[in-house]
């Protein structure tokens, strides 16, 4: 099979929008792999929406080379193309003298070629030398072709081309106008996920833009004779996930327009440790029958007035939670289980306060807006909750503020990153545990094999 990485000089650069368009016309003649770079739950929702096979996250920060390779194995099964995104720009990462938690990291250790895309706008001859010199930074990064942005005219087209070609030596692959066509909807905290949106024309009509720019611009065939073969790594003796064991226990997962931050690696590490997935919206449904649940991120904020409405489901969380049923909350779950959600005057222009009831499984409240946070996080988990004793790496990535009672256990305690109070992550209540982090499956998947065992011991 072939590979490409497909990354951005800076954030900004329109690579995302780009490898969106690429990956649906690519997966019109092959079987299309795709991969994000870095923890990031809403592009690779538009990349499994216009290929149909589930996107996979690779990061170098939270996990370590075996891992990542595992999982670049594990998805690569069946496909003969893999498409990689990467993350900022293509040296960004979690250090400033190192590789690591980059783009460039994932090139390295995959031995990926590599596609650059540069923002040209207002450059010509200045973008040779961008290229240039991300080409010189590091020699083992193989560079193989260019795709501009933000073009002007033909006239600058022409100019920025014949520099990159002639000073870098490599092909300019596509050339994309500068036109709001190429810009995917945003909010707070960045891309409208793909879930939420593909139920509107203007959503879908707009996706269709975009692809349609991009088959216009970039020449596929240019494209794909810059990809290399991809080497695996794998041991068909030692798969990422073993075949699933007979289910034995039932874990809800909170799936709807409000929670659907999940990486597509978690439904396959828990079918093999042996569980059967029910998903259920919080805003629609009654809340299942199961030994445990999981509530991931997303914008509860946004849909507070239908959670709010749906009380049965509010009371049934209390109860399961205070019955000592495990429930892991992550971020959009966390908020859901404080007492409330509290949006500030302003707020998407609102003109006072709004203030929407919630489960009440923590004492405290959640307020937005607030300062935005967002990064790499790494502690210890103490073992009080349901997910055990373990080191972890993950990421945080919000807008609000959860102010919980003074006295709340926290299960983590936090050696970079903020968490929920002072370094504290993790809240506790009885065995449910609420945290600001988002763990990855894989590398945290002792601390999930432990909640599906306390999932087990319920009666």
């Amino acid at each position: 099979m072939k590979g490409l990485l497909i990354t951005g000089d800076r954030s900004g650069s329109g690579k995302t929008s780009i490898t969106l368009a690429l990956s649906a016309l690519l997966s019109r003649a092959h079987d299309v792999q795709t991969f994000k770079v870095g923890m990031d739950y809403i592009d690779p929702s538009y990349h499994t929406g216009v290929t149909g096979r589930p996107c996979r996250n690779l990061d170098s920060y939270v996990m370590g080379a075996a891992q990542n390779r595992a999982i670049f194995d594990h998805a690569c099964t069946g496909a003969d193309l893999a498409l990689v995104e990467g993350v900022r720009g293509l040296f960004e990462g979690s250090e400033a003298l190192s590789n690591e938690g980059s783009t460039a990291s994932i090139a390295t250790l995959l031995d990926l070629n590599v596609i650059l895309v540069v923002n040209a706008r207002s450059i010509t001859r200045s973008a040779a030398a961008i290229v240039r010199g991300f080409m010189d930074f590091d020699p083992d990064i193989r560079i193989k072709g260019v795709i501009l942005n933000n073009i002007g005219s033909e006239s600058h087209r022409q100019k920025a081309v014949a520099a990159i070609e002639h000073h870098c030596e490599i092909p300019v692959v596509g050339a994309i106008p500068r036109t709001e066509e190429m810009h995917l909807t945003m909010r707070h905290l960045g891309l409208v996920p793909y879930l939420e949106g593909r139920g509107t024309d203007a959503f879908l009509a707009r996706i269709d833009a975009i692809t349609g720019m991009i088959e216009d611009h970039v020449s596929l065939d240019a494209l794909l004779d810059c990809a290399g073969e991809v080497v695996l790594h794998g041991s068909p003796a030692a798969p990422l996930f073993p075949r699933a064991k007979p289910a034995d226990v039932r874990i809800g997962v909170a799936l709807d327009e409000a929670f659907n931050f999940y990486y597509a690696d978690l439904f396959d590490l828990l079918a093999s440790l042996g569980a059967e997935c029910i998903p259920f919206s919080p805003i629609h449904d009654r809340l299942p029958d199961a030994e445990g649940y999981i509530l991931g991120g997303g914008y509860p904020e946004l849909y507070a007035a239908g959670l709010e409405a749906n009380d049965r489901m509010r009371e049934a969380l209390r109860d399961v939670s205070r019955s000592d049923t495990p429930i892991y909350a992550e971020c959009g779950g966390l908020l859901y289980l404080t007492d409330r959600i509290v949006l500030k005057k302003g707020w998407q222009g609102s003109d006072a306060d709004a203030s929407f009831g919630m489960c009440g499984v923590f004492s405290g409240e959640t307020r937005m807006p607030a300062r935005r946070v967002v990064g790499y996080v790494e502690g210890h988990s103490s073992g009080q909750g349901p997910l055990g004793n373990a080191a972890f790496r993950g990421h945080e990535f919000h807008h609000t503020d959860v102010v919980l009672d003074p006295g709340t256990r926290y299960a983590y305690r936090l050696t970079r990153g903020i968490g929920i109070q002072d370094t504290l992550d993790g809240a506790l209540s009885h065995k449910t545990q609420g945290s600001y982090t988002h763990l990855h499956p894989v590398a945290s998947q002792s601390m999930l094999e432990h909640f599906v065992g306390e999932c087990r011991k319920k009666p």
